[in-house]
């Protein structure tokens, strides 16, 4: 099976993003793979106007949150096979990572032929779940977490990095800084954001991405531990 263009691998760990090259150049040994290490790699990729044949992301990429990193790449590679990468096995996950358009679901503790066979199928057109995760009966997103989905979608990558920043702390100053440009911008980028989600400050703009979060239990506001 050939494939046309670039392979991306979005993972913060070098191990696990050599593991991931393995077992792409075992399935498609004339591939190239572009690796990314954070949300920052992808927000540069994307503005570039990156393009590619197939997308592996690790769920906990270093600046997103939760599932939205995902939803992000989804929006910009709209029909380009994307599978998650992730540590976690729990099936709720997995089935919400689906439900937002990922294509498959590799869990970190397969082996790497069990990465290249999942790698193929979804390239076939199939999706890949792990054996152990039984098909969803039904949906299990609400219409809020699509109304939010949809709202994440909508931001521009600078706007999607900012949102991140934001949800980590940093300030104003401290994010032109980062980002390399001024403090108005900032707050433009900011203004558009909060209109997006249809929050009215910062606050309440991390409160709507921490809705993504995968920690279901702190999400959804249990606090057994």
């Amino acid at each position: 099976m050939a494939l046309q263009g670039s392979i991306l691998i979005a993972d913060d760990h070098p191990l696990f993003r050599m593991a991931l090259k393995q077992a792409v150049l075992q399935a498609f040994p004339q591939a190239t793979v572009v690796e990314a290490e954070n949300i920052d790699n992808l927000e540069r990729l994307t503005e570039s106007g990156a393009t590619f044949a197939f997308i592996l992301l690790d769920l906990h990429m270093p600046g997103a949150h939760g599932f939205s990193g995902l939803i992000f790449l989804r929006e910009r590679y709209r029909g380009v096979p994307l599978v998650m990468v992730s540590a976690t096995e729990e099936p709720a996950i997995i089935h919400k990572a689906m439900e937002y358009g990922a294509d498959g679901f590799i869990p970190k503790s397969a082996s790497i032929d069990t990465i290249v066979r999942a790698i193929e199928q979804v390239c076939a057109g199939e999706r890949w779940l792990p054996a152990s995760v039984l098909p969803q009966a039904s949906p299990s997103l609400r219409q809020q977490d699509l109304d939010l989905a949809q709202a994440i979608a909508a931001l521009t990558p600078q706007q999607f990095r900012v949102l991140g920043m934001l949800a980590e702390g940093q300030l104003n100053k401290q994010i032109a800084f980062e980002l390399k440009v001024s403090e108005a911008t900032v707050k433009a980028h900011m203004t558009a954001i909060f209109r997006k989600l249809g929050v009215r400050n910062r606050t309440q703009a991390v409160i709507r991405l921490q809705e993504l979060d995968t920690d279901l239990a702190r999400r959804d506001g249990n606090s057994d531990s």
